[in-house]
């Protein structure tokens, strides 16, 4: 009689992102047929009582304060890193050397060298490795690439927008939490999230060959968060635009800000293909707009496509037709994806070496925005 293997997983940080993985780990068994069971073992941060109830409330059996503890665990099979940017670096890095499959979360690392060091370290351990960018599996941008790839927009790509398009750092008064410092964060908006949208760019049209882009910090000092009657100095971009072209030709349109008052997580795109074109908001996350040159002129428009049909990707393991999924469910599909990797041995994208694309993107843009020219990848 065949044994079905079982997974343990130790989650390295338990915020925000701690939170969407705990919940896409417990919820992925219960919903795709995995090849192996899955076991939420350790779930590792710095503050004790606060890592300590959070593996009561989100399903951990154990919490952990020391992430070294977590790769030194030899019943450990899977490190979920879900830390502040600065760390990803030595976790990979060290959870690779001990053998471990690795999900890490966006941007995969601060800068080019450490994600050079990063896919150096899986590549060389041979362990399964991805990063978290999750917007690859809402149903309605996986739907997109199909579209794409069989030629609904036709045999040329024109133009990919995007715009990505955030509020919360309005107020001159919010303090300089470590998204707002380069030591810890690499970049702001350029890596927290623009690095999202370039991912996309790369996963629905294909490679960069040039880009020029111009970066903005609108408030340059913030009060401490420990002592807010002092400033410090904020150490990376607020808002970063940019233009450039893919290299089968067709032009980019790029743009991410953390000040859009009103925008409170607005991801919009929109690709114009030689006989069709594609628009998605975030914000509607079920649907996809879709217009089609080839239809006949009298009849021609944007048509509005309701992703929840068990024939749309990833929505037979959800509910019954015209029945919405959210966007904690693209956490869901992203670890079922990788559970399935991690049994197989065989990588699924975004892998760290896309991660390191991404991050050669993002460095080329700094690069031009400080130049004022277009640059070459």
């Amino acid at each position: 009689m065949s044994t079905r293997r079982t997974l343990t997983v130790g989650l390295i940080g338990y915020n925000f992102m701690g939170k969407a993985h705990s919940n896409a780990w417990r919820q992925a068994r219960r919903f795709f047929t995995l090849p192996a069971n899955v076991r939420l073992k350790t779930i590792c941060g710095r503050n004790h009582a606060a890592v300590k109830k959070a593996a009561a409330k989100l399903g951990w059996e154990n919490a952990q304060t020391d992430w070294r503890r977590v790769i030194d665990d030899s019943k450990i099979d899977i490190v979920d890193i879900c830390t502040p940017n600065d760390t990803h670096c030595e976790i990979a890095i060290a959870a690779a050397q001990a053998g471990k499959a690795i999900l890490c979360e966006k941007p995969l690392a601060r800068n080019v060298d450490e994600a050079e060091k990063m896919m150096r370290a899986v590549k060389k351990a041979r362990v399964v490795n991805m990063v978290c960018h999750n917007y690859r599996r809402v149903p309605a941008i996986a739907l997109a690439r199909q579209m794409i790839e069989r030629g609904d927009l036709g045999d040329r790509i024109f133009h990919f927008r995007a715009r990505y398009a955030q509020d919360w750092i309005v107020d001159p008064n919010f303090p300089l939490v470590w998204r707002l410092q380069s030591n810890v964060a690499g970049s702001g908006a350029l890596g927290d999230i623009f690095s999202h949208i370039v991912d996309l760019a790369r996963y629905l049209v294909g490679e960069f060959r040039e880009v020029c882009g111009a970066i903005e910090t609108f408030v340059k000092q913030r009060p401490l968060e420990k002592n807010r009657r002092v400033k410090g100095k904020v150490t990376v971009d607020d808002a970063v635009t940019m233009i450039g072209r893919f290299k089968d030709g067709a032009f980019a349109s790029l743009e991410a800000t953390r000040f859009a008052p009103g925008r409170k997580n607005s991801l919009t795109l929109e690709i114009n293909g030689s006989a069709g074109s594609l628009f998605f908001d975030l914000e509607e996350m079920n649907r996809l707009k879709f217009f089609s040159a080839r239809d006949p002129k009298d009849r021609q428009g944007f048509r509005d496509i309701l992703v929840t049909e068990p024939s749309h990707p990833y929505m037979d393991k959800w509910w019954p037709s015209g029945h919405i999924i959210g966007y904690e469910h693209t956490f869901v599909h992203t670890i079922a994806d990788f559970v399935k990797a991690v049994v197989a041995r065989k990588n699924v994208q975004p892998t760290f070496e896309d991660g390191l694309e991404n991050q050669r993107v993002l460095n080329v843009i700094a690069s031009s925005a400080k130049t004022r020219r277009s640059v070459k990848l």
